[in-house]
Parts: structure tokens; sequence; C-alpha cells
């Protein structure tokens, strides 16, 4: 059974992994079947070795995965939004089947679909904005209250699920397609026209907003209300960055996500209450054993408890793990524990085959699986303190390889903050704020705050040690799944053959490095931030980074979001450089992200920066700057001077880096025509290069017929958001770069755009081509 098992996962993994879908894939679901009943028929007539008979049941199992999760995959994608229908007007009708979350500039929300025009996929994730316009015609508008189950009638603009494909960074468009939301878009207009429609899922989620506001109220002001909300009703955008980013440093993020700690912690509390009250009652033992009386009990809260946390993924996994241990004891059948894993596992995948995209998915089922092996198969189990001890350090350790994979470090404390915090949480915070939700005393929430306050000035004081959090760059999937094993591999017994190995596997893991640039080559990697600018130039000992994307809102922006996620992935410590070629938010909108979370070693501007963002010991960029890293040169090409008050695109800073081979890279900023014609004008023909980033976006107002002339790139780069407002890039600057034969690489379509020099000179690839998943586009 564990063959057939680990095989169908596999399978479904594959096809996570896969660039497309197979042709085949409408016919999946029958294809499984056959494999199915193939893997039965082998199972029961085959008799031959067992390493060929579980070999062959291991592929047959693989492909009923493998076919199953295609047939999904090609029925979810094709409830899709028409390609017609993007940024059109659109009117929708249906129900908000989620909590609003309001971010202060815009409230946000799932939309389940009832009617609309043909072409438009069936659950939505909109945004209402309270900032309409841009510039001077931007005006501020009211949005309304909005509660879930309510049911409107909503004009809207949408556009395809899209995300950025940054290495290191968050797949977007991959969480979207894991539930269910086949476009995103936002709110111009809404009529209300019903309060109550959206059936049970409506009232629990009316249910949940009504705690949250509860919360919320009786906890005004409150600097730890959105811990105890998300314990409450599973809503974590509460919580702050700097809260998550302590629970991050010290390990222990996972106990304000509600999951199969929390789940299974509320079955045994309530399954254990009434199992105290039933065995006192003779006639009722008679009729219905303890254990199972205790295990639907346990069931029936879980399930509240649940629904209650709004039913979101992590959550609906550790119902079934907790559901398939019920029913093996409601069923009278003794289901060892690894039989509960394994079908626990095998149902999880069925019903969510995009389960395996998800951290907690690994992090879950990994956990559970360390703790079989450290207290299963020995003669004498460890107890007490001692047991409690030697689980936490094994499931720390063991999945240092998943967290490396998934965030690019771990935790140093997470030992020592887990063994507080865990029973503090359990036994003490999430039972009052549980019993809060069901009588609301608000001396009980206050409590809870009080131990919550408690809690984290602990996780600070330990998250404030240089020690506390080790990162490392994003090592090869094969040396990961190496040091997975040769993990579980060290928590086994003393004696398990292959642990000198295993050692030096962990060895390799901890030491590995990417690889850099070799002398007088360098690496350029322009970053897909949307509507912005950021690069990052790497040579053989020194990085620098060009820009740092744009703002996203009040507490969002590219240098958090994607340009520091990036670094982290390559290993770099330290930026010796970072360049701010002028002041536009779309440019330098994460700059203080990126000097807040990394050493840099100076930072160089046009325009008047340091005064406009109260930075010290910024330099001038200053045409005529030049310096060399490893046989790389840099040379700063404009503006001729800084002149203080003075702004506009023409002020920014212009960056040319050439490899010893002579392969170059131009980086623009935002400078027009005119800033372009005083760089023809002293430069001329020195401004050829084997690559460019395009000015301004590919504006019209940048890349005269001059200077693209001059330039005469074989590669340009267009660094834009997905259906942008603006129009960039422009289809006549598009044309002009093709005809002067450069090949047009860009962000929104090809992702990051990766630069390297070798011994053809300067290779370009779009991330999306170098790493092509199958619902990219879709």
């Amino acid at each position: 059974m564990y063959i057939n098992i680990i095989g169908i996962v596999a399978g479904v993994c594959l096809l996570q992994i896969s660039a497309s879908l197979p042709p085949w894939a409408a016919w999946g679901g029958a294809l499984a079947l056959v494999a199915l009943a193939a893997l039965g028929v082998a199972g029961w007539r085959w008799r031959g070795p067992t390493w060929r008979v579980a070999m062959t049941t291991f592929v047959l199992a693989a492909l009923a995965g493998y076919c199953y999760a295609a047939w999904r995959a090609e029925s979810r994608l094709a409830d899709a939004l028409a390609a017609e229908q993007e940024g059109g007007d659109l009117e929708v009708t249906g129900i908000i089947a989620s909590l609003p979350n309001d971010d202060g500039d815009s409230v946000r929300f799932i939309f389940e679909v009832e009617e609309a025009a043909s072409g438009v996929p069936g659950r939505l994730s909109l945004a209402w904005y309270r900032t309409y316009g841009f510039g001077r015609e931007s005006q501020r508008a009211r949005v309304p209250e909005l509660r879930p189950g309510e049911r409107w009638r909503l004009s809207t603009r949408l556009k395809r699920p899209h995300g950025s494909a940054t290495p290191g960074g968050f797949d977007y468009e991959a969480w979207l397609l894991a539930r269910g939301l086949r476009a995103t878009g936002y709110v111009r207009d809404g009529q209300r026209l019903a309060e109550n429609a959206g059936g049970l899922m409506g009232t629990v989620h009316s249910l949940r907003a009504d705690v949250r506001q509860r919360f919320e109220a009786v906890l005004s002001g409150a600097p730890y209300r959105g811990v105890l909300v998300a314990l409450a009703v599973g809503d974590q955008n509460a919580i702050d960055q700097p809260q998550w980013d302590i629970l991050r440093r010290t390990g222990v993020q996972h106990l304000v996500a509600i999951s199969g700690l929390h789940v299974s912690l509320v079955a045994l509390a309530c399954g254990g209450l009434l199992a105290a009250g039933w065995r006192r009652v003779p006639w009722l033992t008679l009729r219905c054993p303890v254990r199972r009386a205790a295990a639907m009990a346990g069931l029936m809260a879980a399930v509240i408890y649940a629904l209650l946390a709004g039913l979101g993924i992590p959550v609906q996994r550790a119902l079934v793990m907790l559901t398939v241990a019920a029913l093996s004891l409601l069923g009278r059948r003794e289901a060892s524990a690894r039989r509960t894993l394994g079908l626990a596992l095998l149902v999880v995948v069925v019903i969510d085959p995009w389960a395996v995209l998800a951290a907690g998915f690994w992090l879950s089922f990994g956990a559970v699986a360390v703790i079989l092996l450290v207290m299963g198969g020995r003669v004498v189990p460890p107890r007490g303190w001692r047991a409690a001890l030697r689980l936490q350090l094994a499931i720390s350790f063991a999945t240092i390889p998943v967290l490396v994979a998934l965030f690019q470090g771990f935790s140093l404390v997470a030992p020592l903050a887990n063994a507080f915090a865990i029973p503090l949480v359990s036994f003490v915070i999430a039972p009052l704020t549980l019993l809060a939700v069901m009588i609301p005393v608000d001396g009980l929430l206050e409590f809870a705050h009080l131990m919550t306050e408690w809690m984290m000035a602990a996780l600070q004081w330990l998250a404030a040690s240089q020690l506390a959090l080790h990162e490392q760059p994003l090592p090869a999937p094969w040396l990961i799944a190496a040091a997975s094993l040769a993990a579980g591999i060290l928590i086994l017994p003393r004696g398990t053959p292959g642990r000198l190995a295993a050692c030096a596997i962990i060895g390799a893991f901890f030491f590995w490095r990417p690889e850099r640039p070799q002398e007088g080559g360098f690496r350029a990697t322009v970053l897909d931030v949307g509507q912005g600018l950021a690069v990052h130039v790497q040579t053989a000992k020194h990085d620098l980074l060009y820009d740092t994307g744009p703002r996203y809102g009040r507490t969002s922006d590219a240098g958090e979001r994607t340009v520091l996620p990036y670094l982290r992935a390559w290993g770099v410590e330290r930026l010796d450089a970072v360049i701010i070629s002028h002041d536009d938010a779309d440019h330098a909108g994460g700059t203080s992200s990126v000097l807040a979370k990394i050493e840099v070693g100076h930072v160089v501007a046009g325009q008047d920066f340091a005064g406009a963002h109260h930075i010290d010991a910024v330099e001038n960029c200053v045409a005529g700057g030049a310096w060399s890293w490893e046989g790389v040169r840099f040379e700063l090409l404009a503006p001729v001077e800084v002149v203080s008050g003075r702004r506009g695109n023409d002020q920014s800073c212009v960056l040319r880096v050439s490899a010893a081979d002579g392969a170059a890279l131009l980086l623009m900023g935002d400078i027009e025509r005119g800033g372009e014609s005083a760089l023809v004008a002293r430069h001329g023909g020195a401004l050829a290069s084997t690559a460019v980033v395009a000015a301004h976006h590919g504006s019209k107002s940048s890349s005269s017929s001059a200077f693209v002339a001059a330039a005469r790139p074989a590669v340009v780069i267009f660094s834009v958001g997905y259906r942008n407002r603006y129009g960039h890039p422009h289809p006549q600057i598009l044309s002009r770069w093709t005809d002067a034969g450069a090949k047009s690489l860009r962000t929104d379509r090809d992702g990051t755009v990766l630069l390297e020099t070798d011994r053809q000179g300067l290779g370009a690839m779009g991330w999306r081509e170098k790493h092509p998943r199958y619902w990219h586009g879709r």
C-alpha cells in the first residue's frame, strides 16, 4: 500500500512541476482509472522478484497520479477569463465568499460569480479601491461596508492571473490556481442585492466577521490583537510585518497559522472532555464505547473549528488527516499511525492535487513522519520531557532542508522558542481565545492578550540576536532531496547504516553556494517587479543593485517582496553598491526595505535623493565616475551634474557595465529624448552595447531613433507591469528596436530576465522560459 501511495504522490508532484499539460489531459481521469486497474491486476496476478513487483506497482501508481492531476488541472484551467474580456467593463453578480481584508488602500475579497457574461470564471479575487485615477485626476471614493454572504452586482475590470516570475520569489499564479481563483481585478461600482444569500459557508464567514469585529473592538489599540484574531478565525492579515519577522526569526510562525496542531488540540480537548463524562454513565458506555464516542466528539469539534477558521487549504489538509484517523477508530479498526499517515496523504492529494505546491504540505506531513520515526520501533520509547525535547530537536533538524528550499533559511533559536511558545499557545492562549469566541467575556480576551504580550516579548528578545536566523542560498533540487533523506537517516537510532554518508551530504548542503561569474565577466538580472525597475549586477566578488522597484501600497514594496527574497536565494549577503537612478516611486520604492535588511557598501543616486529620503552618506551620480571589479568596468554616463531641487527623468543616473570580452549592458533609468541626445553627442558610438534596459519602460518619450542607432544592442529589455495603465512598451518603440535588430524581452511576458557573459558573448533568457510551469499565461 505504501509504495502505491508514494507512487501516486510522486505522479502528482511530477505534473505540478511540468512545463505544459499533456495533450490528452482532458482524458486524464479515464487514463488514471486504467492505470489503477492495471495496478490492481499487477498486485493480484503477477508474481516475480520483489523489487520488480515493487517497481512496476510504483510506476503504475505514479502514472495514475500523473493522469489524475493532469485531468484536474485541465478542468480548472478551462474555467478561464476570455482574452477579449480582459480590461473591459464587466458586470458580475454573485456572493462575497471570504472575510473582506481592509489594507487601508482597498478592501479585498473573494467573489463567487452567479451571473456574468460568457468567458468569466466562477471565482474572482477582487479589490475595491478607495482612490481612483492617478496623479492630478485621482479622487477618493467611498467603499461600502462589505460582509461575507452578501449578494452584490458589481461593475468590474478583470485580468487573467499574473504574478512575478523571479528566482526565490513567491509564485502568485500557482497560489491563485490552487485556490481556484481564475481572474483578478478591481471594482468600479456596485449594488448590494441581498444580505444573507451565501448559504452555509456564507453564514460561517459572516459569523467569522462578527468574531473578528468583536475582537478588534475589545482589543482596540492592543498590539497583538491580530495574533488572537488569527488563532480564532484564521485571518492572518491583521498581523503586521514586524511581528511576522519576529515569528519567522524564531521559527514559531506555525503557531499563528491554524493547522494540524490547532485542529488536533481542539479535537483532543473536546474528545477528552466528553470521554471523561461518558465513562461515568454505564448505559452510555454499553451502547457506544468511550473511544468511539470521543472520536466522534473530537471530529465534530474539529469540523466546527475548521469552519470557524474559514476552511482554508491548510485547515482542510489538517481536517482530512484527523478524519482519516477518526474513521479508523469509528470503523473499529486499529489502524497503525503509519497507515493513518499514508491514507491521509493519499486523501489530501486526491482532494487537492495542488497541495504539493504548498509549504505547509511538506512541513506538516514531514513533522508527523519525524514523530513516527523518533517514537516508533523502540523497545522503550522516550517519555515525559525527554520525549518532548527529543521530538522538538528532531523536527527542527529534519525539516531544515525543506525550510531552506522554501524560505532560504531556518531559525537557530527555534527549539528554544518552541519549547515555551508551543505550550503557552496550545494550553493557554488558544484555549482562552476560543473560549472568548463562545463566551463574550472581555476579560478572557484581555488575559489571552497579556499572555501573548509576554510570549512576544520573549520572542522579540530571541529574534534580536544576530544568530537567530541562518540564511543560505537556494540549493540545487537534487541536493535538497538528498539532504532530506540524509536528515531522516540521522534521526534514526544509532547503528543505522549510512550515517557517515548522511553527515557528508548534510555538510555539502550547508556549504553549497551558487556559482558566481568568472573573472572579467558579469551576470545581470532584471527582476520582474511589475511597473518599475530593479537590476542586480554580479561580478566574481562584488554585487550591485540598480534601482529597487516600486511601492505596492502603504505596507508593501518590491524591495521586501521581490528583491530581498531573490538576493537570499542567490546567497547575496552584502551589496557593495546600490544605485538609485532617480527618485520616482517605481524606481526607488523599495529602497528603505533593502537598506534596512541587507548590508550596503555605499549608495549612489541621481537627483537630490538623500534629502527626499533622509538617508545619510548618499553620493551623487555624476557623469565621468568609473571603477572596475574583477576586470568588469562600471561607468556613470549621466547626468552631467546633480542640481539640488532639480527633478525630472533626465536627471536619471545612467550606468554602463562592460565585461573584459567587450559584452556590455546599458542601464538607462527613465532618461528621455533630451537626455539621450546629450548622451549621443558626448559619447557617440561608444554607447554601443550588447544589451540595453530600455529607458522609461519603453515610453514614447524615450528610445529616440538616434539613440537606438548609437546603442545597436542585440537584446533590449523592457521592465513593465502586466497590462500596465501606460501601455508600456509603446508599439512604435518596440518596432524601432526590432527594426534595429534587437531581440525584445519584457518582464510582463518573460518574467525576470537573466543576462550572463560566456564564451559566446552575453546570453539572455527569461525566467519563464528557463523555469516554465503549465499554468503560466493561463
